[in-house]
């Protein structure tokens, strides 16, 4: 109706948590699916927005050292014109948004123009960075209570809102946030005012992230160590005896990929499996789908597919070189109103261990696996089972390899090849990541299939970078298998690691091993 009052939206002040993805709570997350917008800042991880539906607007308002990108009072305004157009909001913040988040400001904002909102709590990266170091902020024999302050003012206004005298002694273990700049200050406040020059401090810098460093000393020598590392914001500051736990409980720096952040660039429905086996060896993972498969469409496609269908208990055998060509070979299946019946005639062929286990799971066995995951030891495999006049079916993607139906045609078969599924150039422009490559700080850079090499490198042109090649060879550059680092070296990539098996743990080993090298070399092993 003309006149019905325009919608008002919602915003949601969620906490992020401390830089670790996982570590945002699950409220959180449903929050940022939901969202029409999300306006965040540095402090957020990159990987969370990746979790923003399709079409939905991110802003970027963070404050980077000596350069504020936003004012406080032009993102409390933001905020408030955003729910007024009627969108759902998400202000995504650093740590818990209650913990020097400023988050009472934008809330009070909000409620003087009567939009709803809800703040949803996170991991403060208070006690979650020491943590991640080794140091909890309380020890039953060392420190009963902590307290968290902030650092991050100058030392007249710091003096002004601190009282040293009450504050320097009040609990077994401080945490100050954001005081790397005044570290020199805050030591000495804590000395005068009665802590022992000898007491144990730590300050974590980009704790739970791939660039977490941890630098250790005393009230009497931290701030001359920060000086000499050049030890950066941001950090956080932990001061008291629980630093000392650090020496036995630093678990994060002994993961096999701890401070690596690699690239994962499979399609999003196959991405998982990777990522969370990088997580779990300490990597932090960045997933960026450059691939998507699809089912064919338009006459022209499917009707070889309905022909070849019509007529499958005359193959002799079927061979699946992958999981998708397993997976969409079934779709098709269904179309058809078959089920693994119709297989019953012939031989299933399969190559590598996840197109086997994609059978296994579907009711079917296959011959024995070759001994190399690629076409070629296919073929070698069953060479004496292959026989002139044979009948072949191959169900597979569009921008397969030619090897294989022709090393089977020469052999006497008659192969019938189906692109069984599509794969086709995807990924959105993601910003963050080109300035993750740029600066150095994408570690390794993970390719499971030539299309994935050729997509990535596509991906970055459209996004304006011409020396896609050059920027990429600035990381590790691991390839699955050699046909993938073929392609990448076609395309004048330098392939660094080759997994010595053609599958995923293959690969997760080539990059443990390749970090325990620049381990090695870095403690003079």
């Amino acid at each position: 109706m003309a006149n019905e009052p325009k919608r008002v939206g919602k915003v949601y002040l969620v906490g992020a948590g401390p830089g670790d993805a996982k570590l945002i709570t699950i409220k959180g997350l449903e929050c940022i699916k939901k969202a029409d917008v999300v306006v965040y800042d540095r402090l957020a991880s990159p990987r969370l927005l990746r979790q923003m539906k399709p079409g939905a607007r991110k802003i970027y308002v963070g404050k980077r050292t000596e350069r504020h990108t936003m004012k406080q009072e032009d993102i409390n305004k933001l905020l408030v014109e955003l729910a007024l157009e009627g969108h759902v909001v998400v202000r995504l913040k650093g740590g818990d948004p209650t913990v020097f988040g400023r988050v009472g400001e934008e809330a009070e904002e909000l409620r003087q123009h009567g939009i709803g909102y809800e703040i949803v709590p996170g991991i403060t990266s208070s006690i979650a960075v020491p943590a991640y170091a080794g140091i909890p902020v309380t020890h039953r024999n060392l420190a009963s209570s902590f307290s968290v302050v902030t650092g991050h003012e100058n030392p007249e206004k710091l003096d002004k809102m601190i009282k040293w005298d009450k504050v320097t002694n009040a609990t077994g273990t401080l945490v100050f946030m954001m005081g790397v700049a005044q570290i020199g200050h805050i030591t000495a406040q804590l000395l005068k005012h009665g802590r022992p020059a000898s007491t144990p401090v730590a300050l974590v810098r980009w704790g739970t992230r791939a660039e977490q460093e941890t630098l250790i000393g005393t009230l009497e020598n931290i701030a001359e160590k920060v000086a000499a590392h050049d030890f950066k914001p941001p950090a956080v500051i932990v001061v008291g005896d629980v630093v000392s736990q650090r020496e036995r409980l630093h678990w994060a720096e002994q993961m096999p990929l701890f401070g690596r952040r690699i690239l994962v660039t499979r399609s999003r429905s196959q991405a998982s499996e990777l990522v969370d086996r990088i997580e779990e060896l300490g990597g932090e993972p960045y997933e960026f789908p450059v691939i998507e498969t699809v089912m064919p469409e338009g006459e022209e496609k499917l009707q070889p597919i309905r022909e070849a269908f019509a007529e499958i208990e005359r193959y002799d055998w079927v061979f699946f070189t992958s999981v998708n060509g397993v997976e969409y070979f079934f779709r098709h299946l269904d179309e058809q109103g078959l089920d693994i019946r119709a297989l019953y005639r012939a031989r299933i062929a399969a190559v590598g261990p996840a197109t086997i286990e994609a059978l296994r799971i579907r009711g079917i066995r296959s011959e024995a696996p070759p001994e190399t995951f690629d076409a070629e030891g296919m073929v070698e495999a069953y060479g004496e089972k292959l026989l002139a006049g044979q009948r072949v079916l191959l169900p597979r993607g569009d921008l397969a390899r030619s090897w294989l139906p022709q090393a089977l045609s020469e052999r006497g078969l008659e192969v019938t090849e189906l692109d069984t599924y599509e794969t086709v150039l995807t990924g959105e422009d993601d910003e963050e990541l080109l300035d993750l490559l740029q600066d150095g700080k994408v570690h390794a850079i993970t390719f499971t299939s030539s299309s994935t090499v050729r997509n990535l490198v596509a991906v970055l042109k459209r996004m304006g970078q011409e020396n896609a090649v050059e920027l990429l060879n600035a990381s590790t550059l691991a390839c699955i298998g050699p046909q993938t680092a073929k392609t990448a070296e076609e395309l004048g990539l330098r392939v660094d690691l080759l997994a010595k098996e053609a599958t995923i743990e293959g690969l997760l080993e080539a990059l443990c091993a390749w970090k325990a090298s620049a381990d090695g070399k870095e403690t003079g092993m």
